[in-house]
């Protein structure tokens, strides 16, 4: 069986030069070891050394030779609408305060995985809430370890028991 042991940013390769692809859900775009299938029906072990977060147009470095480019899979998500900037920015806080993934997409739509709870919710406080099929990219979280190396800043890893503000 192949194995995938590291994550190249789609910033740092060309997907032209991709072995194959492998399409995940957000949920399986977080990963340290688990068997997949790539969308050629092949079987592989992603074997990373700490769970990492890749994104759509990523790719798996295979121990074998070769990359498999990253394709984000289409799910059911909510599109979410706030009645202007002052709204979208307090529905953007109810989301995060119940520690939900959101996508900013432009024009300050919101994006998060169909819930039917937060669908509710949502339409309560007066958002215009649609349900479509697309990718699902959230935002990386401020404390993201596995963004915050990929972007050169891992001078930050350790607890926040104390403050940074004296």
């Amino acid at each position: 069986m192949r194995h995938a042991t590291q994550v190249i940013s789609k910033s740092k390769w060309v997907p032209t030069e991709a072995k194959g692809t492998v399409t995940l859900c957000f949920e399986d775009r977080f990963r340290r070891r688990v068997r997949l299938i790539d969308d050629a029906g092949e079987p592989f072990m992603l074997d990373l050394a700490h769970a990492t977060r890749f994104e759509d147009g990523d790719g798996l470095v295979l121990t074998e030779g070769g990359v498999l480019l990253v394709r984000a899979a289409i799910e059911d998500v909510l599109e979410v609408i706030g009645k202007d900037a002052q709204h979208t920015a307090r529905l953007a806080w109810h989301i995060g305060n119940r520690h939900t993934p959101v996508e900013v997409l432009p024009r300050g739509i919101l994006r998060i995985l169909h819930d039917h709870v937060l669908m509710h919710m949502l339409e309560g406080l007066g958002a215009t809430v649609m349900r479509v099929s697309a990718p699902f990219a959230p935002e990386a979280g401020a404390y993201d370890i596995s963004q915050a190396r990929e972007e050169g800043q891992d001078h930050h890893d350790h607890t926040h028991a104390h403050s940074h503000h004296g």
